[in-house]
């Protein structure tokens, strides 16, 4: 008897029926061993429990979701909890953070399956990506503004435009010749305004020097002090930088949260850092700064 390709089987029938009620009995006797047995295993090998396991993929379909626009709750009912309150509770423990924040980078893309024989690998330690943590003070921005909102997708459209009408129209030479620059690294910054209709500002600024006045026309702006777990995207040419940050945003959110013991600084805000190493013609390469708390137990 092949555990393996039974639990395989389980998995692809746990995800065909994620909205149904699903139990330890009724998964036992699918599988065909008892439930203190099937139990046993499934841990053993896929590295949850049984009814965690049923619990984390359809936070991870209701996720999936997030793009939609669709009011959370609904979203919540469709997949088993009984109040928002529950279900944010919920997804801020597996994901690290609200489903609100979530939205900012949800994506609908249906999470992919678990192959058991990676599986073990992955929990031993076979992280493809890993951050370095550390602390920030307070950074105070000044640059130019984007409100935006999550659903389907509108954000993931309208920031790579910001950034190249931004690069294309003046702004960024004007923004970078001011007297009150510190430095010439720039800042892409998620301001969450909104939590409910997924809305949000976008700044790209620059730091400033302490004490010196910011002109008019300028979005002005501090980012808290925090620590950060810090992430550099995979190395990318003109081509491919955006799907490469997309892509990290969506490994940390999707796989680095779930199991990393942190959580979701709510009083931080997320930003990216373009410094010198994006302006290679090829091995380009971005900071993705996540303010991050210990994940509290219970």
């Amino acid at each position: 008897m092949d555990y393996i390709e039974i639990l395989q089987e389980m998995l692809r029938y746990i995800d065909a029926n994620i909205v149904e009620e699903l139990s330890v009995k009724k998964l036992a006797a699918r599988a065909g061993f008892s439930p203190y047995h099937f139990c046993r295993v499934f841990q053993w090998e896929v590295g949850y429990s049984l009814m965690e396991y049923v619990r984390n993929r359809r936070l991870a379909y209701a996720a999936s979701e997030l793009a939609s626009g669709r009011r959370i709750v609904d979203i919540a009912l469709d997949y088993g909890f009984e109040t928002h309150s529950g279900f944010s509770k919920a997804f801020r423990r597996y994901f690290g953070c609200s489903p609100e924040k979530y939205r900012e980078h949800a994506s609908f893309d249906i999470p992919k399956l678990p192959v058991l024989k990676k599986t073990k690998q992955y929990i031993t330690g076979g992280i493809v990506m890993e951050p370095k943590m550390l602390k920030r003070k307070a950074i105070k921005l000044a640059g130019f503004a984007l409100t935006t909102r999550t659903r389907d997708g509108e954000n993931q459209r309208e920031i790579p435009k910001f950034w190249q009408d931004y690069m294309s129209d003046g702004r960024m030479e004007k923004l970078h010749g001011e007297s009150f620059l510190k430095s010439h690294v720039e800042y892409g910054a998620c301001f969450f305004e909104n939590p409910e209709n997924g809305e949000f500002v976008y700044v790209i600024g620059v730091e400033v020097k302490e004490g010196h006045a910011i002109p008019e026309g300028y979005h002005v702006c501090t980012v808290p002090e925090a620590l950060y777990a810090v992430f550099t995207t995979p190395p990318a040419d003109e081509s491919n930088l955006v799907s490469a940050i997309q892509g990290t945003w969506n490994y940390i959110y999707s796989e680095w949260f779930p199991h990393s013991g942190y959580e979701f600084d709510s009083n931080g805000i997320d930003f990216e850092c373009y410094d010198e190493r994006c302006m290679a013609k090829t091995g380009k390469v971005i900071d993705v700064y996540i303010p991050v708390v210990k994940k509290q137990l219970g």
